[in-house]
């Protein structure tokens, strides 16, 4: 939590509670279907609502959003408040017989399938310590039944990091406990935790809010949930891949029918039907929410093309066949009819947003202008599970646009723009200083035009990040947009501007790179990681040869550093390039902890884990290139 020292946040204004009050009067307040769904088949609730580690750290505390009760306050969209009352709702639900569902315990949910002789496990939260208290919470209810299968729909931490908290390692290993997840998986959830882990980690503290208070005028939800946990993220690799549409696997006498889905939600993603109780699971591709189509934090741009097509395809498949439908957040649906309707719903949404992106785009139109003129049609604006609480109209059509036409806008004058700090020394100038640039950014916030006052004052602070008044007013300004987003992750961002600008820099407060995910890493990983790393201009003139004996996978890889570039690959057994300056000949693990575990490699030579022949200071002038990410490198400020 944050300190109690912390600068306050401005006041809603008069016109942000204006504009919030408009908006309030278009929503459909009167379907009020979502709360029936949302508390069917409620078993009994955690209590209290809060998750300690094995030190006493709270890592999860639901109570502390008990806030979020109630008429909606000035400082909030009453969408996402709404949307909000109904993700804070935790504890044990049943969603059919044999069924189960621990909600509210993170930012996702865990699912619980009654089996012959145990319990099927699918996505465990992303701690240890969240995925263990829920696996409780329905052992109390429903008798203490091991855990006889374990699935994970897809590539992302929320979805896999408290695996050690349900099963161990040990039992995966031995085979009492299959673990299935789609083909691709292990691969895309370690290089998404690991290649740009430090980046992506430091923007989700903006995108979750891991810094606001928790009170009406700082953090509601994430819109997916309501925030995520700060346990210990683990990851057991998966022992069955499926690989195909139509696959059949049968878990502790469940038998199980797979649709695979790549490029959707995740890289490397499924949705599974459960032929013998007409239920289906839907993963994170069809939510009550408009998903991200690019993530605020940063990854790879989905594709909302592919995504509507599996989403037919699931229709056609399974709609029919299902009684009950549920995903891997917010709350299951009821009756056949209906859940085609939210699958028809939300395949539209993605394939109105991508069609008439492409549409737009080919007469012209840049993403930044696509994102002002669309317009969603009639029917999904009056559906809740279609409002941008997580994703957004505004980001989903950009990401859209980047996937097709990338960053640049056809515009030369864009081709080549000054960075932000000296592009902002010369905007303030032909302003006519910092103290004019701020009196105009004063009257667009008594205008009520606060995109424009970010704008204008983000000049001010690139240019001199000591001026005081100008980081107050961006930060009211901030303030503002964040209580008008009906997207939590949007208020989620504004909001940590805000805060960061007040009271500085929070950094990264999750990792999600923990041991069990490097351990994951295949060598190919290992020494792209680590080319990742490599400061070019200080490698330019080294030229080191390296040759990698790896004893439990009888494969030798060779490293070469030439023009500031670390290149790797496969040696064959003919292969007649250079002798190398050093073999290293050692397993996967002790790799992993030389190169990328910080572990000295003398020590590990010392000790016997690593045999070196040639010179082993080679190695050492590799590492010594090797820059170290930053995980609290600024944001609002340069």
């Amino acid at each position: 939590m944050t300190s109690t020292n912390q600068v306050p946040a401005s006041e809603p204004s008069d016109l942000t509670v204006r504009r919030l009050e408009q908006a309030a009067a278009t929503l459909p307040m009167s379907d009020t279907n979502d709360f029936t769904d949302a508390d069917r088949g409620f078993v009994a609730e955690l209590k209290p609502g809060v998750v300690e580690d094995a030190d006493g750290n709270v890592v999860w505390d639901n109570d502390s959003f008990g806030y979020i009760q109630g008429s909606c306050p000035n400082s909030v969209n009453p969408s996402l408040w709404r949307q909000a009352q109904l993700m804070i709702k935790q504890g044990l639900y049943e969603v059919a017989p044999g069924f189960y569902q621990i909600r509210g315990l993170d930012l996702s949910n865990m699912t619980l399938i009654e089996g012959e002789t145990g319990v099927i496990v699918i996505d465990p939260l992303i701690s240890t310590e969240t995925a263990k208290a829920g696996l409780e919470l329905y052992r109390a209810h429903r008798g203490d039944r091991p855990v006889t299968g374990l699935i994970y729909t897809h590539s992302h931490v929320d979805h896999f990091g408290g695996a050690m908290g349900v099963t161990t390692a040990e039992d995966v290993a031995a085979g009492k406990v299959p673990l299935l997840a789609p083909a691709g998986f292990v691969e895309h959830a370690v290089s998404e935790n690991v290649y740009a882990g430090t980046a992506m980690g430091r923007r989700a503290g903006y995108m979750y809010g891991a810094a606001l208070p928790r009170d009406p005028k700082g953090q509601i939800s994430a819109g997916l949930g309501m925030t995520t946990s700060t346990g210990t993220v683990t990851l057991i690799p998966p022992t069955k891949d499926i690989t195909e549409t139509g696959q059949e696997e049968v878990v502790d006498g469940v038998r199980i029918v797979f649709q695979m889905t790549p490029g959707t939600e995740a890289p490397s993603e499924m949705n599974f039907y459960f032929p013998d109780h007409r239920a289906l699971c839907m993963a994170e591709n069809a939510t009550h929410t408009l998903h991200n189509i690019l993530t605020l934090r940063g990854a790879v741009v989905h594709d909302a093309h592919v995504w509507s097509q599996y989403l037919t395809e699931a229709i056609v498949l399974f709609g029919a066949k299902t009684d009950v439908a549920f995903a891997s957040h917010h709350w299951p649906m009821w009756g056949t009819d209906k859940v085609t309707e939210w699958l028809a719903g939300q395949r539209d949404t993605y394939a109105y947003l991508h069609d008439q992106t492409l549409r737009l785009l080919n007469q012209g139109y840049t993403g930044i202008e696509i994102a002002e003129m669309i317009q969603m049609p009639p029917a999904l604006e009056g559906s809740w599970h279609t409002h941008g609480y997580y994703g957004s109209v505004s980001h989903d059509v950009k990401a859209i646009y980047q996937r097709y036409m990338g960053w640049f806008d056809g515009n030369p004058a864009h081709l080549w723009e000054h960075p932000p700090v000296e592009s902002a020394k010369r905007h303030v100038a032909v302003i006519g200083g910092a103290d004019a640039a701020v009196a105009a950014a004063r009257k667009a916030y008594d205008d009520g035009d606060y995109r424009w006052v970010v704008q204008l004052l983000n000049y001010v602070i690139f240019a001199d990040p000591t001026h005081a008044a100008a980081k107050a007013l961006q930060a009211n300004a901030f303030d503002q947009l964040g209580y008008g987003a009906e997207n939590g992750t949007w208020r989620n961002f504004f909001l940590s501007g805000a805060y960061e600008l007040r009271n500085g820099n929070f950094g990264t407060p999750t990792q999600t790179a923990s041991p069990s995910i490097m351990a994951a890493l295949t060598v190919d990983q290992v020494f792209e990681s680590a080319s990742f790393l490599v400061n070019g201009p200080k490698a330019w003139d080294l030229h080191l040869i390296n040759d990698w004996t790896i004893t439990d996978e009888n494969t030798t890889y060779r490293t070469e550093l030439r023009n500031g570039a670390l290149i790797h690959h496969v040696v064959p057994a003919d292969f007649t390039g250079p002798d190398p300056d050093a073999t290293f000949t050692l397993t996967r693990h002790d790799l992993i902890a030389t190169i990328a575990g910080g572990v000295d490699i003398a020590d590990a030579i010392a000790d016997g884990r690593v045999q070196v022949s040639g010179d082993p200071a080679k190695l050492r002038q590799l590492i010594a290139v090797l820059d170290t990410p930053d995980p609290d490198f600024n944001i609002v400020t340069p």
